[in-house]
């Protein structure tokens, strides 16, 4: 009978990347972000375990997204309070909170229940060229998106 492969806690190699977001597209950058926290890309890879890796994102306020969705994309909030619904678009939240962009977009790429949870606070989002990481030694990530023409 074959059993599946569940690796020892103490041999889960867990490394730092730094991802530079400028001029990326926003799901294209979401899902090579997802993947490597959720650990997909090692042979590793365990679905009911963190086996991912570390993600620092830098320059989310220069992420960009095709097409009219500057415009017509919708990030939603509710306060839980009757009538507390709040609505902003692309441009008001990358003007406002240029990280929460990214981690929206990441977050709902990872699994709805408690791993998803643990996972997404291994990813560190931002908004300028500086983090506070350096002492991790982080390794720098080339994400190979279609970048620079907006189209």
């Amino acid at each position: 009978m074959t059993k599946t492969y569940i690796p020892p806690v103490n041999d889960i190699d867990r490394k730092w990347y730094v991802v530079d977001a400028a001029d990326q597209r926003l799901g294209r950058l979401a899902t090579e972000i997802a993947t490597i926290l959720r650990g997909k890309n090692k042979p590793t890879f365990t679905p009911n375990m963190d086996t991912g890796d570390f993600v620092i994102v830098v320059n989310a306020e220069k992420v960009v997204v095709t097409g009219n969705k500057t415009d017509q994309k919708l990030y939603r909030r509710h306060s839980g309070r009757p009538g507390g619904m709040k609505t902003e678009t692309f441009a008001q939240l990358q003007a406002r909170i240029p990280e929460r962009i990214i981690e929206k977009a990441v977050k709902g790429m990872l699994p709805k229940n408690a791993l998803g949870r643990k996972l997404f606070t291994k990813l560190k989002v931002y908004a300028g060229p500086e983090h506070p990481h350096a002492a991790q030694q982080p390794e720098t990530l080339t994400i190979q998106t279609i970048a620079g023409e907006k189209a």
